[in-house]
């Protein structure tokens, strides 16, 4: 059994605040042949300066230590394609590094750039991540990507990313499910979510406006996932500027406060040892006593139905910003929907929801901008960029869009990010005729998860309005 010491789950202590100054994102699509990488990674730092009204020159000027996350190499052909970048930005001689954690790597590289800027090495981080899928054939590309699982143990279950999460689902669905077809359901209502979400996103690569049905009758990948139940392959970039506090309110005045915890899990997930449920602060150990006897099967955690890496992830960055309740204390959430199952796993691992619960998050309504059962606000919406499953996974890009999509509803310029005729017209997409806006009224707070693998690396990163920073974290 996995046992930790108070030293392994003490809550981080960083050595000043951080705060996120600006973001920017580059359009989302399938393929870009027209369109080098280093011009996508350049459309979203310009896209990161204008927001804060000044030209990339101006923000350069700021920045002393960069970070770069892409996912594989083999995808541009290019080994140490952050150095070109780097050099292609006009950031030559700065420090920078490459990071590399697979589906998580968009997180990843904000962590970096955040302890680095925390610890007093820098006063300002560029943490940038892009993703070039288009240059392979998308059959080689699932080959790439399933590179990151352990070829000896994990690889040989699947061959895709797909594969292992069938497995996952089938077991999930068997426990917690119970075999029956109102879950498949319930999963195929967060594609129909998603999708749509997407439809009013400007950068998205895969708007639909789908049904259940449309979902249930979509080609079958890997039992029980059917092809709507998958998330995109993406390319694009998307960047994020970090800074202490001083620094952050020389280039704008209202930077929002940032935090990011992180876990990770084995690859093998055959060698997941039993352990006992770690427990988030809106939990008891008493909820869980009789968990295996509501759900047969559920007696072995993590076992192959949660992401031990997301609730450690939670854990660490809960207990440094404050947060006693995530459906309480936060107004919205960017979850890495890789897959429907991947989704409703995630509301448990991070406490939406106790461990065998994840679909009353749908069911229920909370998890839509407008609750479809009340017709009122939903209590957390999830997702409303359009997610993994409709916007984009541009995987080293991946977390750093969510981040910043959570920020666009704090800054409450989302339909100014998302609306505006001239980006749809530049992306060279049709604004629809029904675009809504969705910002989320009063948001101060939000959470987005970024993912790898079956679990194997996760980032948890929690902005606040600094007008809203709740007690008890590490600096009240």
């Amino acid at each position: 059994m996995i046992t930790f010491s108070d030293k392994q789950l003490k809550s981080p202590k960083m050595q000043r605040p951080v705060y996120l100054v600006t973001g920017g994102m580059s359009k989302f699509a399938r393929a870009f042949p027209d369109k080098r990488t280093e011009e996508l990674v350049i459309d979203a730092m310009t896209e990161a300066a204008e927001f804060i009204n000044m030209t990339p020159a101006q923000l350069k000027k700021y920045i002393h230590t960069c970070y770069y996350g892409h996912f594989a190499d083999h995808f541009g052909d290019q080994l140490l394609g952050e150095s070109v970048i780097h050099d292609r930005l006009g950031l030559d001689p700065l420090g920078n590094i490459g990071v590399k954690t697979g589906g998580a790597t968009g997180g990843s590289t904000l962590w970096e750039a955040y302890k680095t800027v925390a610890s007093g090495y820098s006063d300002c981080t560029l943490a940038m991540g892009w993703e070039r899928m288009d240059e392979v054939p998308t059959d080689e590309g699932n080959n790439y990507i399933s590179f990151a699982a352990d070829k000896d143990w994990e690889t040989p279950m699947g061959h895709i990313y797909t594969g292992y999460y069938a497995v996952m689902a089938q077991k999930y669905w068997q426990v917690f499910g119970k075999e029956e077809d109102s879950f498949r359901r319930t999963m195929a209502e967060i594609a129909v979510k998603n999708r749509g979400y997407a439809r009013f996103n400007p950068h998205a690569q895969g708007p639909m406006k789908i049904t259940v049905e449309d979902v249930l009758n979509s080609p079958t990948v890997a039992y029980p996932l059917l092809a709507l139940d998958c998330c995109l392959m993406s390319v694009g970039a998307a960047c994020g500027i970090l800074a202490d506090e001083k620094t952050a309110y020389e280039m704008t005045d209202n930077p929002l406060r940032i935090d990011i915890g992180a876990g990770s899990h084995t690859l093998r997930v055959a060698d997941r040892r039993n352990m006992e449920i770690p427990l988030l602060p809106n939990e008891t150990k008493d909820q869980y006593a009789d968990l295996a006897q509501r759900f047969p099967g559920s007696d072995r955690y993590p076992g192959f139905t949660g992401f031990l890496a997301a609730r450690v992830a939670a854990h660490y960055a809960y207990n440094m910003t404050g947060i006693k309740d995530p459906t309480e204390d936060m107004d919205l959430v960017e979850l890495h929907d890789a897959f429907t199952i991947s989704d409703i796993q995630t509301y448990e691992d991070i406490g939406i929801r106790p461990y065998g619960e994840g679909r009353t998050y749908v069911e229920s309504g909370d998890c839509y901008h407008t609750n479809p059962n009340t017709g009122q606000p939903g209590k957390l919406p999830a997702n409303l960029s359009g997610g993994l499953l409709g916007n984009m996974h541009s995987v080293g890009a991946t977390g750093i869009m969510q981040v910043l999509e959570i920020g666009h509803h704090i800054w409450d310029r989302w339909a100014e990010m998302h609306g505006d005729e001239k980006k749809w017209a530049k992306f060279d997409r049709q604004k629809p005729e029904d675009w809504t806006d969705l910002q989320v009224k009063g948001a101060k707070r939000g959470l987005a998860i970024s993912h790898a693998g079956v679990g194997s690396h996760v980032t948890c990163t929690i902005l606040q309005h600094p007008d809203k920073i709740l007690p008890g974290g590490m600096f009240e």
